[in-house]
């Protein structure tokens, strides 16, 4: 088979090398990718937004398969349309996409079909949305632009004040362009949080290992929201009675739930959740891979994921037993000096070997460009450092060392990756 991976970031590179461990798999090419990713895939420049490009490369290059990997284009139809061509793609329509893409509709459907979740009110006017915020009197408050706003279209403000600039700068500033014509404001939420991706086919649905993720830009929690500054799985907090729990009253509702609506749910559904001292709850859900989340699940697939994505784009899920070892797997992330602020780009990145790796670990790229022979900076998250091992702390060591192999003007990383998880061990 021959495969094009839509996307350029270290979840696509972790996409990439797990297909190639298949020996159906021939080839990947990827569009547009990045440094690092051109040393396992063949990398064209075509942006992830142009559907009638990504239709012609296909073409051209005669691939089996495509695998749409981020959010945007998915929301946009990129796999209808490669499915109205005839061509094989995985990822869900932009009807079912709508489960990111839109909060108000995510919500919605939860209140529904009693899918557990944040109380919430939704508003399309400023001042209404204020208005309620006040008479509720409850702080810290949760408020999110509707639409996608690359993960950071969600504000926690801890008094009215801040509720009030958060509003203001959705709603009137428009910080997040178009997605914050609506808001929902919803309850503070308490408890560990849990990332559980699933690969499902609109019937069936297989959850994978669970993983907790590090949003903060620094050590203990503190600093601006990222992107994710590093992930581990599985995710201690998630007990056998917390996912059958999960299952029976949050994943498989939510599949049922979008047949019901009429758009069936196909490819990977991402469940953001919180464990309250209620239960598990729904704080989000991705309509695709995480990342950096994928970065430590994927090490620790044994079934082929070219069988898997195969059988979820033919329906057929049920054939496959999907298995993950017994293990434990650590990413830390080394980002730009100044991110998720400002930073440079076209930093010399040393330390690498001429297939962007190093001794002990797997170095998914995010954020680089390979000139000249020398990887660059090209991104505010540039590397995921990641390492599998029989347990959680001998995992987190290996993707430390390793990361101090690697060095660039201004390298920035956090490290307490992983601290509560072994709390939570101990």
């Amino acid at each position: 088979m021959k495969i094009l991976m839509v996307g350029s970031g270290g979840r696509e590179h972790a996409l990439i090398k797990k297909l190639l461990e298949s020996d159906r798999v021939d080839s990947v090419i990827c569009a547009p990718g990045n440094g690092g990713i051109s040393c396992d895939a063949e990398c064209f420049s075509v942006n992830v937004m142009d559907i009638d490009g990504m239709i012609s490369l296909a073409k051209e290059q005669n691939v089996d398969f495509v695998f749409v990997a981020p959010d945007d284009p998915l929301a946009a139809g990129m796999v209808d349309a490669f499915e109205k061509e005839g061509i094989k793609a995985f990822g869900p329509s932009a009807l079912a996409a709508r489960i990111e893409s839109s909060k108000v509709f995510s919500k919605n459907l939860m209140k529904k079909y009693g899918i557990p979740t944040a109380a919430y009110e939704v508003f399309s006017d400023s001042e209404a949305a204020v208005a309620y915020i006040e008479s509720t009197g409850k702080f810290p408050v949760v408020i999110k632009a509707d639409g996608l706003a690359l993960g950071k279209g969600v504000i926690i403000a801890e008094d009215l004040e801040s509720a009030k600039d958060a509003v203001k700068s959705i709603m009137e500033d428009k910080v997040f362009g178009a997605s914050g014509n609506n808001i929902v404001v919803e309850e503070f939420l308490t408890g560990p949080e849990v990332s559980v991706l699933a690969f499902t086919d609109g019937k069936t649905l297989a959850p994978m290992v669970s993983s907790m993720d590090h949003k903060r830009a620094l050590d203990g929690d503190k600093g601006l929201n990222t992107g994710g500054m590093g992930t581990v799985a599985p995710n201690p907090y998630y007990t056998k009675e917390i996912a059958q729990e999960c299952m029976d009253t949050i994943f498989m509702p939510t599949v049922k739930a979008m047949c019901s609506e009429g758009c069936p749910f196909k490819g990977c559904l991402y469940f953001g959740l919180m464990l309250t001292p209620d239960g598990p709850k729904v704080i989000e859900y991705n309509s695709r891979f995480g990342d950096p989340e994928t970065q430590v699940v994927l090490p620790l697939l044994e079934t082929p994921l070219v069988d898997i994505i195969e059988a979820v784009a033919d329906e057929t899920l049920d054939k496959i037993n999907v298995v993950f070892a017994e293990e434990s797997c650590a990413c830390v992330i080394m980002a730009s000096g100044g991110y998720p602020g400002s930073y440079a780009k076209g930093v010399e990145i040393k330390g690498l070997n001429d297939k962007g790796n190093v001794d002990g670990a797997v170095v998914y790229h995010a954020g680089t460009k390979l000139e000249n022979g020398k990887f660059l900076t090209n991104g505010g998250r540039v590397l995921g450092v990641t390492a599998r091992a029989e347990n959680l702390p001998s995992a987190l060591e290996k993707a430390y060392a390793a990361t101090q192999l690697i060095s660039f003007d201004g390298a920035h990383k956090r490290n307490d990756i992983g601290k509560r998880a072994l709390e939570a061990l101990r």
